[in-house]
């Protein structure tokens, strides 16, 4: 028994001192990794900068518009025939009072020779019954009858015209017209779509701003207008209404720029970007728009400062907040946090933390 005790605690002692051993490896082991990554160098993170510049800018208001016809008016009929003949084409030009379409009118045209035909009766009766009155030869109650007889009669003679005229659709001002919605031999009752019509030259832009921005606006102020469809032309005009309410839900102002459209490029319906010049020219400090990182916390840029990092003297990434003013093209107007001539980060700041080394290399630019 004796023998077979000291056996296992032998073996106990062994065991616990290969444990141990490797428990001592092993810490042994981090101690020097830890060292080891807390003497590393860090490398420099690649960037590229600008350097903050002044700009003398005019302030402006940004906001995207609607280009709006001048005039426009979806052409229809008024009352119910079919189409006897089409004098239009599709995207034509016509002038106010030009004939589009016709409907059918036999029936109001037998009825207007008819209403005619009792007219010029009761035209002659009247005639009649004025020599005859002064012989006595008729009453006055027979000249009051004929009298209202004729009026009656030349009434209905105006209500024959009246059906006539609306029996044939004619442009109400001049412009352009749509795609046409009718065919030849057609029935159309009222309101029946028959082709659109639209005036734009000039034409409008109507665009919202903030109420907050209604104290800067007047009639006549400067508006450019850009759209997708031209990418290097500004179309010019200035500012013609301002609506004389406030939207209650989005608490924004309705604003109509007019411009002059030379060449009719715009059409209605086009959507753009408006531009509308305010107040006296401002300068201001300004950075490459992609040096700014946005975010709910605060919008901030990288500023680039000279310091020692592990002892050695080397560029490092200094987080600054900044407030962002008005933006022009590829450039931001800086209101506070960075100054003329401090260097900024324009690209790589995905990578860079506050304190990061950096590394300069300006070959590509955003």
């Amino acid at each position: 028994m004796m023998k077979r005790l000291i056996i296992s605690i032998a073996v106990l002692a062994i065991f616990g001192a290969l444990l141990y051993g490797l428990f001592a490896y092993k810490a042994m082991v981090g101690a020097k990794m830890a060292y080891a990554m807390a003497h590393r160098k860090i490398p420099p993170v690649v960037v590229s900068t600008a350097t903050a510049t002044r700009r003398t800018w005019a302030q402006r208001l940004h906001a995207v518009a609607d280009v709006v016809a001048v005039r426009s008016v979806q052409v229809s009929a008024q009352i119910s025939g079919n189409v006897t003949a089409i004098y239009f084409h599709s995207g034509q030009r016509v002038n106010a009072g030009q004939r589009l379409v016709q409907l059918d009118n036999s029936t109001q045209l037998a009825q207007l020779r008819l209403d005619q035909a009792n007219a010029r009766l009761a035209r002659i009766n009247v005639h009649r019954d004025q020599q005859l009155i002064a012989q006595r030869a008729v009453s006055q109650a027979q000249l009051d009858t004929d009298t209202a007889t004729l009026a009656a009669d030349n009434a209905k003679v105006a209500q024959d015209q009246a059906v006539l005229n609306k029996l044939r659709i004619v442009a109400p001002f001049t412009g352009y017209l749509g795609i046409r919605q009718v065919s030849l031999g057609q029935y159309v009752s009222p309101g029946t779509a028959i082709v659109a019509l639209n005036s734009w030259r000039p034409i409008y832009a109507d665009f919202y701003v903030p109420q907050n921005d209604l104290p800067m606006l007047h009639l006549g102020q400067t508006v450019t207008l850009a759209v997708d469809a031209y990418p290097t032309v500004q179309f010019t005009g200035t500012v013609a209404a301002l609506s004389s309410q406030v939207n209650t839900l989005s608490r924004n102002i309705q604003v109509r720029a007019r411009l002059a459209n030379k060449g009719e490029r715009l059409k209605p319906g086009m959507f753009g970007s408006a531009t509308v010049t305010i107040g006296t020219k401002r300068v201001f400090t300004t950075i490459p728009a992609t040096a700014i990182t946005y975010n709910t916390f605060g919008d901030f840029v990288y500023r680039v400062v000279h310091a020692k990092f592990h002892g050695q003297p080397m560029l490092i990434a200094k987080q600054v907040y900044v407030k962002v003013g008005q933006q022009r093209g590829n450039e931001v107007s800086i209101l506070s946090g960075i100054r003329v001539g401090d260097t900024v980060v324009t690209a790589g700041q995905v990578k860079l933390r506050p304190g990061s080394p950096i590394a300069v290399n300006n070959s590509v630019q955003p």
